[in-house]
This record gives structure tokens, sequence and C-alpha cells, in this order.
């Protein structure tokens, strides 16, 4: 055993010995017809160093020490950001994509990481439309008129400039900026022609035309990097100003660029994100809905309205690839005694519905909202529950419990270059507007991407009621029959008649740079008590009709810069919309061109 033990470790010996051996002369081994070696991996460039080069018959890559010579081929730069530069490439401060735009962040504008990032959206929107128009014998221009209902023919010119200027501090790649400072002014400029007096301003000798301006400041914020708490970036950032934010993913509840303070950041490896903020709510401009900071003091600008949030996203919850979001809203109105009429000169608190008075409330929301995808079904779900007291009723001389719901639900699947989709919206409506409990479901500010969003009739467009003053069904950009003055500017109003909302539509995409849209909407109130006390009306069916609509999307260079959108839509009235307006059939077509730099 021993002479074998020796035999067998004197052989391992020779083997170990001969490894390096085998391993150097096949590294230099020549190939058949080939009179050079095989060579040697090339050391790997480091990103900064240039690699000096000698020309070789064998390898023309191989790596050598560089003569003094050489180096004078190489010029040093300051830092990576200016390389481009060096290499020859000039400045194109008017194209967006070129490498070389200090406008677009490619290299700092002063220090070492220090960047700034222009951009400028142009938005015009040309819409003719028509819907029910209120009109009373003192305002209209047509003799022995007396009818409720006038000519509802209008058109509508406005323009958009939005400039939003970013200044922040450090390296984004992989992780938020330390400093972040934006500022973003949007130009406006309108010009409305009505067909009755009394429509664009209260003083029916103003006429039926209106052309104005304005100047509004919806962005004017800090945003400061406070800590990262991973190796991956995970982090808590701090931002005060009036900024954007939306408390889901499709714009049910809140949706608006308003003054506040929020403390957010992500945790896992951004699979939990997390906010908590407070907004303060801004007046509007009655012509552009855009912040009024510009024309009165900034304390004036401050409504007594506040609003209270916290949330938490998680990814890839309860499936690879949907997002679960679980949110809780407080909000606080402390607007009892205010009155408030806006530019036009139409009261807007309190609302003209039932005893016109304001009211303080505190309402919270709960809720859940998901979007996401299980395999190739897509879906957008979110549900709220609105639970508080408001002090006074909208009808009653006493305060009021809310208990209201909300659902709502889309669902798409895609086959190759054809999406086709389902939506489904519930929001409870106020069975009894003269008892102490207030069940119908209202918005903070609303502004819904849903079931075809602005290309639908009844979402974009506001719905007067007519015989309640200048209180409408439903609001511009919205799909909440709330009954309120204006999402803008009236306070949220839980005795309302609700909405159901069950559509289909679809998107095709016939090119690249091509896309045609369409959605068809059948919408009901939930209950139709409170319009009915509120038009001393005897009988209103809950049918509204049927929203139809089509949209042509056309994007020439197939990106986002040129976005040019034409579309129309018609609501066919159903019963209870007759009984509350007659036969008529409204409708609107939307022009849209967006230019983005």
């Amino acid at each position: 055993m021993s002479r074998m033990s020796v035999r067998i470790n004197s052989l391992i010996s020779a083997l170990l010995l001969a490894l390096p051996v085998a391993a150097e002369e096949a590294s230099t081994a020549p190939v058949a017809d080939n009179p050079c070696p095989v060579p040697v991996e090339a050391p790997r460039r480091r990103p900064g160093v240039p690699v000096l080069r000698y020309r070789s018959p064998c390898d023309p890559t191989a790596v050598a020490p560089a003569e003094p010579d050489e180096l004078a081929d190489f010029v040093p730069v300051p830092d990576r950001w200016r390389i481009v530069s060096t290499l020859g490439y000039p400045e194109r401060l008017i194209d967006p994509y070129s490498a070389n735009n200090p406008l677009k962040g490619d290299r700092p504008v002063f220090g070492e990481d220090w960047f700034f990032n222009l951009s400028v959206i142009a938005d015009s929107v040309l819409e003719p439309r028509r819907f029910p128009t209120p009109v009373g014998s003192q305002t209209t221009d047509r003799p022995g008129s007396i009818d409720l209902i006038g000519r509802g023919e209008q058109f509508v010119f406005n323009q958009n400039l939005v400039v939003e200027m970013v200044l922040y501090q450090g390296d984004t790649v992989f992780k938020p900026p330390d400093y972040e400072f934006r500022f973003t002014p949007v130009f406006n400029y309108s010009a409305v022609g009505v067909d009755e007096r009394g429509v664009l301003k209260a003083d029916p000798r103003s006429g039926t035309t209106r052309r104005e301006g304005f100047v509004a400041v919806q962005e004017a914020f800090i945003d400061k990097h406070l800590r990262n708490v991973s190796p991956r970036y995970d982090f808590d950032s701090i931002r005060f100003g009036i900024q954007p934010f939306s408390t889901d993913f499709r714009g049910f509840l809140f949706q608006d660029n308003q003054f506040g303070l929020r403390l957010f950041g992500t945790r896992r490896n951004n699979v939990f994100q997390y906010n908590l903020a407070w907004f303060r709510r801004l007046e509007k401009d009655a012509n552009s809905g855009l912040n009024d900071i510009t024309e009165r003091s900034f304390a004036d600008s401050l409504r007594d309205d506040d609003i209270f949030l916290a949330n938490l996203y998680w990814q890839d919850f309860p499936a690879l690839g949907f997002f679960s979001q679980a949110t809780v809203i407080y909000n606080r109105n402390r607007e009892q005694g205010d009155i408030f009429f806006e530019d036009n000169g139409f009261i807007q608190r309190p609302a003209s519905l039932g005893l016109e008075r304001t009211r303080n409330y505190d309402v919270t929301y709960l809720g859940y909202n998901g979007d996401g995808h299980f395999g190739r079904f897509n879906l957008t779900t979110s549900a709220y529950y609105a639970f508080g007291e408001e002090s006074l009723g909208t009808f009653v001389d006493n305060a009021s419990d809310i208990r209201a719901w909300f659902l709502a639900a889309e669902g798409s699947v895609d086959f190759d270059w054809i999406r086709l989709r389902g939506s489904l919206l519930y929001a409870s409506g106020d069975d009894d507007p003269f008892d102490d409990r207030s069940g119908g479901f209202d918005a903070i500010f609303e502004n819904p991407v849903f079931a075809g969003a602005d290309t639908s009739f009844y979402i974009r467009q506001p719905v007067p009621l007519i015989g309640g003053g200048r209180v409408s069904l439903s609001n511009r950009n919205g799909v909440l029959n709330s009954l309120r003055s204006s999402k803008e500017f009236g306070q949220s109003n839980f005795t309302n008649p609700g909405t159901v909302l069950i559509g289909i539509g679809g998107d095709l995409d016939l090119t690249p740079k091509l896309r045609v849209s369409f959605n068809a909407n059948q919408l009901w109130f939930d209950d139709t008590a409170v319009v009915e006390v509120a038009r001393n009306q005897a009988s209103v069916d809950r049918s509204i009709g049927q929203d139809l609509s089509v949209a042509l999307i056309y994007r020439p260079f197939a990106t986002q810069n040129i976005v040019l959108r034409l579309s129309a839509a018609a609501l066919i009235p159903g019963q209870g919309f007759k009984d509350l307006f007659g036969d008529e059939t409204p409708y609107s077509i939307l022009g849209n061109f967006l230019f983005t730099y």
C-alpha cells in the first residue's frame, strides 16, 4: 500500500507541474495556416484612460507601452461631461435630442454637478360644442323666449404655453438629485364665443364673446434629497411648494398642482414607495382653471381647505407586474361663511343649490388602487369609502353624516396592434336629501383618465343643472354628478345623485404614427331624488344616455414632441337627460395640437 501511495503522489505532482507549461504552450501555439500565435486576452480599458496601440501584423489591437510622442494625440478633459464636446459634437440648443445641449442637462451649467433642463410645451385647443345652456327672459337676445334652455352652440379657442425650468444637483443616473428647484409658469390665452348673453359673464351687457389672457404658476418647489437608505439608492426626500400630485393612478379623487409639503421615498429596491403629504388648495382662474397667485397676494390665494394624506405602493403585489396602493386621505374644509365671486361675476361659494350656504366638513377617504397586468390582461382599479361629517346639509339646516362609496375598474387586452377595453364606474348617490345622512360620493379635485377621458363628451364638458344657478350636473374634466358650482372653486357636495357608467372602447395602432380610439359609455344616475328636489321636478328617469366618441391621434415623428389629435363626441340623450333638458343632442369636436421641446 505504501508503494502505491507514493506512485499516486508522484503522478499527481507531475501533472500539477505540467499544467502551467501546457497552458502557456497552448496560449502561444501556432494555428494551422496562420504564422501568428493566438493572442492572450488584452487588458480591459479603464474609463477615461486611452488605449495605446502599436501596429502588429499578427494582432493590430495588441497593447504595448506608449512612446512619448504618442501621448500628444490625447487631449485631457476636465470631466466626463465634456467628452462629447472634445469629440467635436457642436452645441445645438434647438435640438432636444442633441448629444451636446446644456438646456437639456447634457453637461453642468456651473460647478461640478449642477444641471439645468428646459421644457417648453405649446398646447392648442379648438373646440366647437353644444350643450344645454341656462337662459332667462332677462338675458336672451331672442324676444319672447322664456325657456330655461337657450341656444347651446359655443366655440372655444384655448392656448397654453408651458415653460418648465428645472435646476438640479447630482448624478441622477441611479439616484435622485441632491437638490431640485422647479419653476413652471403657464401663459394662457382664450377666446370664447356663445349664442346667449349672461353665459360668459354675469353682466349680460358683456356680450357673447370673451377674449382674455392669464399667467399662472403651476409649479414652484424645492426638493431636497435627505438620505440614501440602501446600497441600491432607496431614499427619503422632502418637497415644499406648489407641486403636482395624484392620489391614485387615474386621478379619480385628487389630481392637481397645489401648495404643500411632501415627504416621500422608497424601500426594498423600490418595491415599496410611500408618501406623507399636506396640501392647501389654491384659488383658480375662472377661465383657464389654472392656479391664481399672480393677480392677488399669495395669502389671499390660499383657501381654508386642507388635505392630509398617506399612501404606500407595493410593487408586484399580489402578482408580478401589478402595483397595489393603500391610501388614507383626510380633507378638512373650514369655509363656512366664506362668500366668493369669481372674476366673471358668478358666485362660487356657496353653490346656488338648496339652502345656498357654505359649510364646514371633515371627510376621510380610505382607498385601495391597483394598476398593472395579470398575464396579458391589463387592469386598473380604484375603490374608496368616504366617511365624516358636515356642519350643514345642502337641503337641511342641521349637521349631516357622510357615508359614500366609489368603485372604478378598467380592463384591457392586447391583440397585436389592437387593444380592447371595458370600463365600469359606480359612485353612490344620496337617496334622501332631507335626512341627516349624505350618501353621494364626491371627490376633492377629480381629473379622471378613464373611459375615453377628455375625448368623451360627458367627461370633458360641464353639463349645467339648470334651475340651480351656476351649478352643474358634472364638471369640466370630471365624471361625477356632484352638483357643484365648479371643482375649481366649489366645495365638495355629498348630497348628489351619484354616477353609474359602463363602457367599452379600443385603441387601433394603424401605424407607429397613427392611432384610432373609440369609446361608447352608458351613463345613469344612481338615485334621482336629489335632482328631482333641485329641479322641483316630479319624476326624472335614471338614464342619462349613451356617450359616443372617436379620436385620431397622429405623431408625425413617432415621438411625443408633436402630437396632433382630432376627436368628436356626442351624447345620445337617455330618458333622464330628456326629462331635464329636452331631446336635443349635445356634441363636441376637439382639435388638440401639442408641441413639446
